[in-house]
């Protein structure tokens, strides 16, 4: 594919989500600004990641570290924000803390105790999310529910981080109704966290197939990959 046509379909693809994002938005009789758009770059080549940098997008998420170092340094993008939403090991956690704004996949307290202690003390605070493994899958990391509270309070503590809120990826369905039971457990989730005393904004959930679903009950960052990429093009 040509740069011109890669430019043009990712262009348009942007513009597609962020009317789907508008939408739920207003049938949820909600601001359309409240919900932020994460573009799950993992897998997609440079040349994708230029054109949404071109036509506005800011925010890239990443699963694999050796790959996304290469595309936060070849797409030199200051005001772009970079999220690490994969699973992490306790040896990558150095280079995650040095150049990632976010992470979203924190789901013990040592991942967040490494990171904590490689973030540059002169860099703002690691923003991050406790990963929640929502439909209890063995297969998928996360915290329970019910350990919820003692992990924040681990986190929260931590210096050169800020808890930001909770992160789930529930099992797939196409059944709206068993989509927002899994997102409103996680909403209630946040809410007895804030009621805890811990400063909660934000909740990623929602993907390409329910990210309206997610609006609907309450998220504040939808990660968004095949809607904007297209299939996954490399491996990894």
């Amino acid at each position: 594919m040509s740069a011109a046509k890669i430019t043009s379909t990712h262009a348009e693809r942007l513009t597609q989500v962020r009317e789907r994002i508008a939408r739920a938005c207003r049938d949820s009789g909600r601001d359309p600004d409240a919900v932020r758009l994460l573009a799950v770059s993992k897998g997609q080549p440079l040349e994708a990641l230029r054109a949404l940098a071109a036509a506005g997008q800011r925010r890239f998420g990443e699963s694999y570290v050796q790959e996304a170092m290469v595309k936060i340094r070849a797409l030199d993008c200051p005001d772009c924000e970079w999220h690490f939403i994969g699973p992490l090991q306790s040896n990558k956690a150095a280079l995650v803390a040095e150049n990632f704004d976010w992470v979203h996949s924190i789901d013990r307290v040592k991942i967040a105790m490494a990171l904590s202690r490689h973030r540059t003390p002169d860099a703002p605070p690691l923003q991050v999310c406790l990963q929640v493994n929502i439909s209890g899958e063995t297969s998928k990391s996360g915290v329970e529910v019910a350990d919820l509270p003692v992990l924040a309070e681990q986190v929260a503590t931590l210096p050169g981080l800020r808890l930001r809120g909770l992160m789930t990826i529930p099992r797939p369905t196409d059944n709206n109704a068993a989509q927002r039971d899994a997102f409103r457990r996680l909403r209630v989730a946040s809410e007895e966290l804030r009621r805890l005393g811990h400063d909660l904004d934000t909740l990623s959930m929602g993907m390409s197939d329910d990210l309206e679903a997610a609006i609907a009950e309450g998220s504040t960052l939808v990660r968004v990959g095949t809607a904007l990429f297209g299939p996954r093009q490399l491996a990894g």
